[in-house]
């Protein structure tokens, strides 16, 4: 255990500064910081379509394939958009999540309500998909504010997360350099 923390006080510090930098980026460049989450977005929606399709594929004998493959695609096209026309997308990125939310969502409600005889608690799998729904539409309703506030928001705890990995890089530095003359003296 010590070992290894030991030699993690350069990446908690390399960690932090990464986390202060992105931070002071999203409050003082927000078109930047913007870029980066369509790439961000276009990476999970890329992935997550890829193992819904996954699951559609490989449960050839489970009802509800159809609409989990469905979600699957719009996934996958979503994340392949935000890769091949980020400029484009940095314009529509807020309408494509909330596009996105709302289809999986619907499709989420559908899924629980067709596998309620086949499972216990598929509420939880209806409840994700009226939660993605209700993020669609206030999405919807605001939509540059949404952008505004998500950007500032994830840059004001970039820069408490940096902020905090750095302290903790000095103090984990300090705790190693104690153990090390700890073991000096009594050697």
């Amino acid at each position: 255990m010590y070992s290894t923390i030991l030699l993690s006080s350069g990446t908690l510090a390399i960690r932090g500064i990464i986390a202060l930098l992105f931070g002071v980026v999203a409050l003082l460049l927000p078109g930047t910081a913007l870029l980066a989450l369509v790439i961000a977005f276009g990476a999970y929606a890329f992935i997550d379509g890829v193992f819904a399709l996954a699951a559609a594929l490989t449960r050839r004998q489970r009802d509800g394939r159809g609409w989990l493959a469905l979600e699957g695609i719009a996934g996958f096209i979503a994340g392949v958009i935000a890769f091949v026309r980020p400029g484009l997308t940095v314009v529509a990125l807020i309408s494509l999540v909330a596009v996105w939310a709302l289809l999986t969502g619907a499709l989420k409600i559908v899924l629980a309500i067709r596998l309620r005889r086949e499972i216990r608690g598929e509420w939880l799998l209806a409840l994700s998909g009226a939660a993605s729904i209700v993020l669609a539409a206030l999405i919807m309703m605001a939509p540059l504010k949404a952008t505004l506030a998500l950007i500032w928001t994830l840059g004001i705890f970039a820069i408490v997360l940096g902020g905090l990995l750095v302290a903790l890089s000095v103090r984990v530095r300090q705790w190693a350099r104690s153990l090390l003359e700890q073991f000096g003296r009594a050697a």
